[in-house]
């Protein structure tokens, strides 16, 4: 499918071609899934800002602060706005929307014609820098990375779109939020298998870093890490969303 412009947003993000590239997950499931191949397919250029998810909840009431319903979002559900259609100064209008859920930030895609990005799709998006399509090999970009990683959030977040563009010519992927995936907790076993005392629970601790493929592989294994600790109604205030959409294949057509 193919992202859509909606006639009620906001200017709706650009997105880009990326792909088709390889990405190598940091525990692979499998001996032959060292490297995965992942196809073409279209990003936002930045993540969704709170303009772009006012005109979603506008046109879309259920989604609105105070009417979710409790198993889709979480009691902090876009709690620095203002009120549930005002945005206020703690939240911007080109800034990055947060404290959404999995659930909205999917519904929103929807919305807008395409879809959340796979942790595949992103993490091939996201290990790009500003001069490779695969800069894993650079110590000085992982640095900055880690070092974003490291720092408080502010309290209003800067605009989207302010970063320097990947390889890819996507902003934002590192140094704003954190990003919604649609498969968010497919790289490490459920918190049902933590508890029941998974033989792998190594990966869940910071110890798990070294059993990763690849030790510089190790701002990855931070996101995996935050990832598996969520669920689909939380929301936080540094956790925000990007729309991805489906490419035609080769030889399938427009």
């Amino acid at each position: 499918m193919m992202l859509l412009a909606v006639a009620t947003a906001s200017a709706a993000p650009r997105a880009v071609a990326v792909g088709p590239g390889t990405y190598r997950p940091v525990f692979p499931t499998s001996p032959g899934e060292a490297e995965v191949v992942v196809a073409r397919f279209r990003l936002d250029v930045t993540p969704v800002s709170n303009g772009d998810f006012l005109a979603f909840v506008k046109a879309n009431p259920a989604w609105q602060r105070g009417r979710v319903k409790a198993v889709r979002a979480d009691a902090d559900y876009l709690g620095h706005w203002a009120g549930p259609l005002t945005l206020g100064a703690a939240a911007p209008a080109q800034a990055p929307v947060v404290r959404v859920s999995w659930f909205a930030a999917k519904a929103y895609c929807a919305w807008r014609g395409g879809r959340l990005p796979t942790e595949r799709e992103w993490e091939l998006a996201a290990q790009a820098s500003a001069t490779a399509r695969d800069g894993t090999a650079e110590p000085a970009w992982q640095e900055r990375i880690l070092a974003w990683y490291a720092a408080p959030t502010p309290t209003v977040l800067p605009a989207v779109g302010q970063g320097e563009a990947n390889a890819w010519g996507v902003h934002d992927l590192h140094g704003l939020v954190w990003e919604w995936v649609y498969d968010f907790g497919a790289a490490l076993v459920a918190s049902d298998d933590r508890e029941r005392g998974d033989a792998d629970r190594d990966k869940y601790c910071g110890a798990g870093a070294a059993l990763a493929r690849d030790p510089r592989q190790y701002a990855t294994f931070m996101r995996l890490a935050f990832r598996s600790s969520l669920q689909a109604r939380y929301t936080t205030a540094n956790l925000g969303f990007r729309c991805a959409a489906d490419l035609p294949r080769p030889g399938k057509g427009p």
